[in-house]
């Protein structure tokens, strides 16, 4: 559980300025760039050993380096194939056991697409693939919170309904809240009113860890009427970042935000400036 009182604020990934592009290096840039926690990216597949997701815990530990991880894009515990659906299920647990070595907190992850099904035939195969991977975790007392992401796009399984609601269903899961998925998503939630009600339906449904302890992710966003279509810088987009933030202080929001803008640590330290600022 991340037992700041306060927010955290980050990058998705190894930080620009970093001295060489790896995890190790980036987060020893963390705090020299004044931010506090890294999401370890293992979005392309886990390409680390044990050896160095142990290292990796030492240097954030040392640096005082909040971290959480990001499972590999390729799940979808919605396939049709039985196969696809249990190789997504291993890259899960096997995010979740690498985090826990790197000591990250949480596991960030995709659950998957509707395909052909409804959403609520959706829903029933997900939930039962990922309360099997936390069966085995707890089994393994791995202690990594999975996190499923409001997804941007129309044809993705993640509203931000379906994802609270799975986090009701499903026992020690918690979500991943990307903010500028949702906005894409319906071309809402863009006001300070709209902010404040996606806070206050994530209490209502979780309760209130569910906002003393977030995950969030944000961007600036482009999107069609189908949803999103790649993230762009915050200044460059239509989100009103400001009413944001200060939505998240009137309302006490606690826990990590991880920026994914493409300019990475220069949007993260504006929105913590923006977060200190009085008012």
């Amino acid at each position: 559980m991340t037992s700041a009182s306060r927010l955290l604020f980050g990058t998705a990934g190894i930080p620009h300025k970093a001295s060489s592009p790896s995890t190790l290096s980036g987060i020893r840039q963390i705090p020299e760039l004044g931010l506090d926690c890294l999401e370890v990216e293992f979005v392309k597949g886990i390409k680390i050993g044990s050896d160095l997701a142990q290292d990796i815990g030492k240097a954030a530990a040392e640096n005082k380096v909040a971290l959480s991880a990001h499972a590999p894009y390729f799940i979808n515990l919605n396939s049709p194939e039985e196969g696809k659906r249990l190789a997504s299920q291993d890259r899960l647990l096997n995010s979740a056991r690498m985090a826990e070595l790197c000591g990250a907190e949480s596991v960030v992850f995709h659950p998957g697409y509707y395909g052909r099904n409804t959403p609520e035939e959706a829903f029933e195969n997900i939930k039962k693939s990922i309360a099997e991977v936390v069966s085995i975790l707890n089994m393994e007392r791995t202690r990594v919170v999975l996190r499923p992401e409001t997804m941007g796009k129309k044809s993705q399984f993640g509203s931000l309904e379906e994802i609270l609601q799975l986090c009701r269903e499903v026992d020690g899961i918690l979500p991943c809240v990307d903010f500028s998925h949702i906005h894409a998503r319906d071309g809402k939630a863009n006001t300070y009113i709209g902010f404040q009600r996606i806070l206050k339906k994530i209490e209502k449904k979780l309760g209130p860890k569910g906002l003393e302890n977030m995950h969030i992710h944000i961007s600036g966003v482009e999107y069609t009427d189908k949803g999103e279509l790649k993230h762009i810088d915050l200044k460059e987009s239509d989100f009103r970042y400001d009413e944001w933030i200060q939505a998240l202080k009137d309302m006490g929001v606690r826990g990590m935000v991880i920026c994914e803008s493409p300019n990475l640590e220069k949007d993260a330290l504006m929105l913590k400036k923006l977060y200190n600022q009085g008012g």
